[in-house]
């Protein structure tokens, strides 16, 4: 059986990694001209220590991350609004927590895949997918066409060209705010904890998430009904102006983190949709579901999806539709649930009322955090033997 996956991502490259651990043959196709960065950092929360763990790489992880203690919220003045155990998280879910800078996890399951001799294909931009016999094919810009028994379609939220051909659609949609995005590296010891701090204001939010004493990602984030045109030579003073009198911290990060390292992202995902595939194709990570930042469970779900859609490949490795039927049954109720769940999140955070901010902090400050992380280790783990 020769599969092709289209995308060399966290997603296509955990899935070909899992399916090449149980014997598939499996070819990664990647747009780009080598491994992409795109994005700062991510918590690999339980859920996806538990895949990283099956994939052989989560010692390789641990080696270069943060083991993180605490998410801790606070208004934009300072002031504590509520503190989440993630020990506890883990404890319940019986797998770490880490954080990670995103180039030290791509440069981790690239090597992984070089190491089982999967072969990836860089400068393979998809043209069009077309169903030739009850039998999809690729075409590639580069006049290259392949005609696999199974396409995995990882290739993304933006222009996802697999999603088109299944879902006939692939236009994101735009959630009303933006993202600065950068990692921030010092010379000596600034995070003496390694917890998360997410500030909140009226429309704006900065968060911080340590890798290390001396290192962490970033985002700040704002509201923005517009999408206007990128200027990365005035990213530093857009930041200072929206986080102008926010803590020190805020500033020291902002300003200690070399232009170049800044990214910014007007966020966008996309609305549920109940079918993933289509002939011999099957959607997966953001081209099948891609919740905003806000959920926390972007690259989690993803690398959730290698898993999920390996053992089903497995289950019915006679009968792919059935296969490709069995994945989406397990994972369209987890998936939409974080995909909206991440937008009620962050239609609070970026709400621009200010009586509605204030309420909101009161409400953040009276949260129950330890019922709290009881709901967020039984819905991470759902569908996982990960839970106690």
């Amino acid at each position: 059986m020769e599969i092709a996956i289209l995308g060399g991502g966290i997603g296509g490259l955990s899935t070909a990694i899992a399916l090449k651990q149980e014997g598939f043959d499996v070819d990664v196709y990647e747009r780009h001209s080598c491994p992409t960065e795109i994005g700062a950092g991510i918590v690999c929360w339980p859920n996806a220590s538990f895949v990283l763990e099956q994939l052989g790489v989560l010692d390789k992880v641990a080696r270069v991350s943060g083991a993180l203690s605490y998410m801790n919220r606070f208004s934009s003045s300072g002031e504590s609004i509520g503190s989440l155990d993630i020990n506890e998280l883990s404890r319940l879910m019986r797998y770490p927590s880490y954080s990670i800078i995103r180039k030290d996890l791509m440069d981790i399951l690239t090597q992984r895949a070089l190491d089982l001799s999967i072969h990836v294909h860089y400068q393979h931009n998809v043209s069009w997918l077309s169903n030739d016999d009850g039998k999809t094919s690729v075409q590639f810009s580069n006049g290259t066409r392949i005609a696999p028994d199974i396409i995995i379609g990882a290739d993304g939220r933006m222009n996802s060209i697999a999603r088109k051909y299944v879902n006939e659609d692939n236009a994101p949609i735009y959630q009303g705010f933006i993202n600065w995005i950068g990692v921030f590296e010092s010379q000596s010891d600034i995070f003496t904890e390694l917890s998360v701090s997410d500030y909140w204001g009226v429309g704006e939010r900065f968060g911080i998430v340590p890798v290390s004493k001396t290192k962490a990602y970033w985002a700040g984030g704002v509201a923005s009904k517009s999408i206007d045109r990128i200027s990365p030579d005035a990213y530093k003073s857009e930041l200072n102006t929206v986080f102008s009198g926010w803590p020190t911290i805020i500033g020291k990060v902002i300003n200690g983190t070399p232009l170049a390292s800044i990214n910014k992202i007007y966020v966008h995902d996309h609305d549920p949709i109940k079918n993933w595939h289509k002939s011999n194709v099957v959607l997966l990570g953001d081209a099948a579901h891609s919740p905003l930042p806000t959920s926390g469970q972007g690259a989690c779900q993803a690398l959730e999806d290698a898993w999920h859609l390996v053992k089903c490949i497995k289950e019915s490795r006679d009968d792919i539709p059935k296969a490709f039927t069995l994945f989406t049954e397990r994972r369209l109720p987890k998936t939409s649930g974080i995909t909206m769940g991440g937008r009620q999140l962050a239609s609070s955070i970026f709400n621009e009322n200010e009586a509605f901010c204030q309420q909101r902090n009161l409400a953040s400050k009276n949260t129950d955090y330890k019922a709290t992380v009881v709901g967020m280790a039984k819905g991470w783990a759902s569908g996982l033997p990960i839970s106690a």
